[in-house]
């Protein structure tokens, strides 16, 4: 009898049917895109216990079929990516309030891994159900040094490219980027070719920087997250409690594209509700096949 494991990864879903005759195994590779969708109905109140059967997933204006799936209900990896340059010194006690509650407000399943920026990237404390752990992690951060929001961002979306389930990315910045590698646009086509939902925070000089806050606001967006302004100690803890209700309602599609992409062009993704009903769908906006 043969059994199918699935093992999904940002963009490539990985199916490996195993059989054992002859001491001869067999396996059959497919590559699935990921799509990640969050329902809400016409008064704006999240809709979940939606089945596969109820999507309707286009990518280019050609109907997919959705070959996996994972419910609102399931856990997820969490990501959080916090701005510690030196301009950061005043809210930094703050942010690690709001984190440190926001945490709490993960379920007991869920993985937490801690990163900050200033020039560099560094991973205080990997993924992991241990919460205690991760808010002792925030507890030690400090302040100093450069932005490399764009670099940063990047990075930790590859590194977390190829965990097995859902996951989001919350990113925590005060200023514009000064430092990064990547320009702008390269850090926007970074986000909507990973595809894994960034959750964005401005604050400070942040939310005053119109450029940044329209670059934040097209990371989220196209990758079926959202963006958010922080203007007081207060709305930090309000903003990661919104942000903990909009993780915990969002839908993992997997599908295997009709028509295989070969040029390597944008593929656009539309995704909608069957029955009739008035839907609101925020959801991955395409992908660039690899």
């Amino acid at each position: 009898m043969r059994k199918l494991l699935i093992l999904p990864a940002m963009f490539t879903l990985v199916a490996i049917a195993s059989a054992q005759r002859d001491a001869d195994v067999l396996r059959v590779e497919t590559r699935l895109v990921e799509v990640y969708a969050t329902v809400l109905d016409n008064h704006g109140h999240f809709k979940d216990g939606l089945a596969p059967a109820d999507f309707q997933v286009l990518e280019n204006g050609e109907p997919q079929l959705v070959k996996y799936f994972e419910t609102t209900s399931q856990p997820l990896h969490c990501a959080i990516l916090l701005d510690t340059t030196g301009s950061m010194a005043k809210a930094l006690p703050a942010l690690k309030n709001a984190v440190t509650e926001f945490i709490d407000l993960l379920g007991n399943e869920d993985s937490i891994a801690l990163y900050n920026f200033d020039v560099k990237v560094e991973t205080q404390q990997e993924f992991t159900q241990d919460k205690a752990a991760v808010k002792r992690a925030a507890l030690g951060l400090h302040a100093a040094g450069s932005t490399a929001l764009f670099d940063a961002v990047s990075q930790v979306s590859r590194e977390i490219n190829d965990f097995s389930g859902k996951k989001v990315i919350i990113v925590f910045t005060d200023g514009d980027d000064n430092t990064s590698a990547l320009t702008a646009q390269a850090a926007i086509q970074q986000a909507r070719k990973n595809g894994i939902p960034l959750f964005t925070i401005a604050e400070g000089e942040a939310v005053t920087s119109k450029r940044l806050k329209d670059i934040l606001e097209q990371m989220s967006e196209s990758t079926g997250g959202l963006s958010f302004d922080v203007k007081n100690e207060k709305d930090m803890k309000v903003v990661f409690t919104r942000i903990s209700e909009q993780m915990h309602h969002i839908y993992l599609l997997g599908y295997q594209p009709r028509s295989k992409p070969t040029d390597g062009k944008w593929r656009k993704i539309d995704v909608a509700i069957g029955g009739g009903q008035d839907f609101r769908i925020r959801a991955k906006q395409g992908y660039f096949p690899k």
